[in-house]
């Protein structure tokens, strides 16, 4: 290995990625009634789908964990990923890695949460980490911050010491972790100037597959559409009858429509 590569964690090849999809997606209700959060699709395009590609841009060492809508995220993602199933109950961020520390096993990890759409280059944001600081990746959000004006973009790098001491229990990584490293200007903020929408909230999921889709309405694969369809997401197999004008809304099957409002 040259000295330019030495400290690069791409260089290393020691990476892997830990896609966070075990949640319920009560905030996307009712959306999260019909498919798992993490199926949810965005310009036609399954979230946990997305979240998997952008890890293996960086790494083909990826695991996701599971639990609300086990038996259809099993076999959606049957053969792709290390599947971790958290029983009897969802362990959060933090108690996901816990629970997978046997399979990280040393190795520092890229942890992405599958409902966070971004389009900041993973290598972008990997490249020059120094592997011994938690790497965040944010965006200027004074109205959401997590960290003063920054809000938490779903994407971190940890090195195996903040990984090792993780147990298997209900926690989340801001409260054991990320919120002490900050008060002691430990944490290495990376800002991207990329858009990025929380796709746990339907009025940012709606944003989020038209910004995938580059402002044009998403009309899912079968929907039937006879009327007007402006903004909107039309699901696989919905349908926009004759003389329906559905605009900023999304459509699911012949009857559910919600019409949350845009960011």
């Amino acid at each position: 290995m040259d000295e330019a590569g030495a400290g690069s964690t791409t260089a290393r090849g020691d990476l892997v990625a830990v896609v966070l999809a075990a949640g319920a997606g009560r905030r996307l209700r009712p959306l999260s009634d019909v498919l798992p959060k993490a199926l949810c699709p965005v310009d036609n395009v399954a979230l946990v789908d997305v979240a998997l590609g952008r890890a293996r841009s960086v790494t083909g060492d990826v695991a996701v964990n599971i639990h609300h809508g086990r038996t259809q995220m099993e076999q959606h993602l049957s053969g792709r990923a290390h599947l971790s199933v958290e029983e009897p109950e969802a362990l959060g961020t933090a108690g996901a890695l816990g629970l997978l520390r046997g399979w990280i096993d040393g190795r520092p990890v890229l942890v992405l949460n599958s409902d966070g759409w971004h389009r900041h280059p993973l290598a972008a944001f990997v490249q020059g980490w120094d592997g011994e600081r938690v790497r965040l990746l944010t965006v200027d959000d004074p109205e959401q911050g997590d960290f003063g004006p920054l809000r938490y973009a779903g994407a971190a790098l940890m090195p195996w010491s903040a990984v090792a001491g993780l147990e298997p229990r209900p926690s989340g990584l801001y409260e054991v972790s990320w919120k002490a490293l900050s008060a002691a200007g430990r944490l290495d903020l990376t800002t991207s100037t990329q858009p990025f929408f929380d796709c746990g909230t339907p009025g940012e999921y709606l944003a989020a597959n038209l910004a995938a889709s580059g402002g044009s309405s998403v009309i899912g694969p079968g929907a039937t559409v006879r009327g007007e369809v402006v903004r909107s997401v039309v699901w696989p197999g919905g349908t926009v009858g004759a003389g329906e004008r559905l605009v900023d809304s999304i459509r699911v099957g012949a009857d559910l429509t919600l019409t949350p409002g845009r960011p």
